[in-house]
């Protein structure tokens, strides 16, 4: 039976009409993390520390979870947790330096969640020098990140800074320190010089030290000991100091020894620590904060062999 000519343009357009119904939530811009919208970004009001302040915040977007967001940014790392701040370095002072600076990411409840530290290298006198750094992978029990701030800030001159990991210098000797170790108000921290270079390097005797404070300058009253025994028999006995010749590849240490005892006086506590590996080596200045309390010692091992041996 043929159908009445009438009815064909109106079977053409319920057709039409029924194949737009089954394409519109196919269509480009309508995925569900595009109808999610990107994280929030939050102004933050920082005053910031010793020139550094955090500008802005991104969090991950709301999540069901009554603990924790499971939404990440979209250029998140695997295993981030997608909250990421957005910070500025100024550097009022007369001369370039390297920043070490701790960030704390915090509940709302003003806790620490997570601290993270950044190193931000060579800003000039004047130089404003902006980054981003990131909470990282937090466990599923943490807190929810709501807010952030600069926790503390610490500043080498540019030039005596220690080199960045997996980097030698162009004297091929890397010079460091540890974070240390802390027991019964013993305080112990390791300098590290590592022969990264293409030619043997020799050292004798103890690494040459300054003791400087938050403005680079000397700290006084001091009296920095050869050897560790005035201080404490826990670190083994004094050993003489030798000629240590280390090929490419192999590194020395040696160490600061000190108790941090408050008694009678004011306590000292010395940020940074100028370390020569010997007589005319370059400068390097490392921040262990030695919280020598009121005892006014620091004992210095001399220069050792270390038996784990550091890649060139």
């Amino acid at each position: 039976m043929r159908r009445p000519a009438s009815l064909l343009p109106v079977l053409a357009a319920t057709a039409l009409l029924l194949t737009a119904c089954g394409t519109q939530h196919s269509g480009p811009g309508n995925t569900n993390a595009d109808a999610a919208g990107p994280p929030p970004r939050t102004q933050v009001d920082d005053p910031g520390k010793n020139g550094v302040r955090i500008t802005s915040l991104t969090l991950p977007s709301a999540s069901p979870s009554p603990t924790r967001s499971t939404s990440v940014s979209a250029d998140s790392l695997p295993g981030d947790s997608g909250i990421l701040a957005a910070y500025e370095v100024t550097n009022n002072s007369a001369k370039s330096l390297t920043y070490s600076v701790v960030f704390t990411f915090m509940s709302s409840d003003g806790g620490a969640v997570v601290n993270q530290t950044t190193t931000v290298r060579d800003v000039g006198s004047g130089k404003t020098v902006r980054g981003t750094v990131r909470a990282g992978e937090l466990p599923p029990t943490a807190p929810r990140v709501t807010q952030a701030k600069v926790l503390e800030v610490t500043t080498v001159p540019a030039g005596e800074a220690p080199a960045e990991p997996g980097t030698c210098p162009a004297s091929g000797i890397r010079v460091s320190a540890d974070k240390g170790d802390a027991a019964m108000g013993l305080r112990v921290v390791g300098l590290h010089v590592d022969n990264c270079g293409k030619s043997d390097y020799t050292v004798e005797g103890y690494p040459l030290l300054e003791l400087l404070d938050d403005d680079l300058g000397p700290v006084d009253g001091i009296e920095v000991l050869d050897g560790s025994g005035d201080i404490t028999t826990g670190v083994g006995p004094d050993e003489p100091p030798r000629p240590i010749t280390l090929k490419p590849g192999e590194s020395a240490t040696a160490r600061l020894v000190w108790r941090n005892t408050t008694e009678a006086g004011t306590a000292v506590n010395v940020p940074h620590v100028r370390v020569r590996a010997k007589a005319g080596a370059d400068p390097v200045t490392v921040t262990p904060h030695l919280d020598l309390g009121t005892t006014g010692k620091l004992g210095v091992t001399p220069w050792a062999k270390a038996e784990r041996q550091s890649g060139p």
